[in-house]
Order: C-alpha cells, then sequence, then structure tokens
C-alpha cells in the first residue's frame, strides 16, 4: 500500500441524518471532500457539562486532502448545529492507490 499522509479521513458526528446529509452534501458541493458517507443510528455515549449524556446520532465518514482539512473543520463548524462539534482527522497511511488518487483529485480546490 504506498503512503498517503496527503489524505485524511475525519469523523464528524451529527444530531440526524438529515443534518449530516445536509453537511455532507456542501462538503462535496465545495470540493472540501471527494466522498462523505453517512453512517446513521450510531449511539452516542459522551460527557457534556458534567453529565453523562447518551444520544442518536448519524457519523459522517469524510475523505479529502490534507491541506483542505483547516478549511473543512471551520466549514463544519459553519454549518453545524452543535456547540462543539466532533471535528476528529486522522491521516490515511495507505490504501488503494487508485482511489486514493481519485480522492485528490474530486477534493482539489
Amino acid at each position: 500500500m504506498p503512503d498517503s499522509p496527503d489524505v485524511e479521513l475525519a469523523f464528524v458526528s451529527a444530531p440526524d441524518a438529515e443534518t449530516a446529509a445536509r453537511i455532507a452534501r456542501a462538503l462535496v458541493e465545495e470540493r472540501l471532500a471527494a466522498c462523505v458517507n453517512v453512517l446513521p443510528g450510531v449511539t452516542s455515549i459522551y460527557r457534556w457539562k458534567d453529565s453523562v449524556e447518551t444520544a442518536s446520532e448519524a457519523v459522517l465518514l469524510v475523505k479529502t486532502r490534507a491541506d483542505r482539512g483547516p478549511a473543512l473543520e471551520a466549514r463544519v463548524r459553519e454549518l453545524h448545529p452543535y456547540e462543539v462539534p466532533e471535528i476528529v482527522r486522522v491521516s490515511v497511511s495507505g490504501g488503494s492507490a487508485p482511489y486514493l488518487e481519485w480522492v485528490r483529485t474530486e477534493a482539489a480546490p
């Protein structure tokens, strides 16, 4: 598998599938992401303001270029209803070379 530190996978949670789809579409349309998978029906358990909470959410798996990461984060914050949206970016260390090249091309500014 080729090294691909210039490709990232970002995890973003949203309160529901509709919100997730709206954010996903904007990211792809604006070329901040090549592809976003929306995984509805996720149960999240987390600590917020000194209380343990449980919520049904959707998770976005966002494939993008590392150099688009800061703009992607800023745009998610603009579109997201949460006070502190989850945005976790992870470098991709390898994978299908043709797919990774496609991500690089489609998420290009």
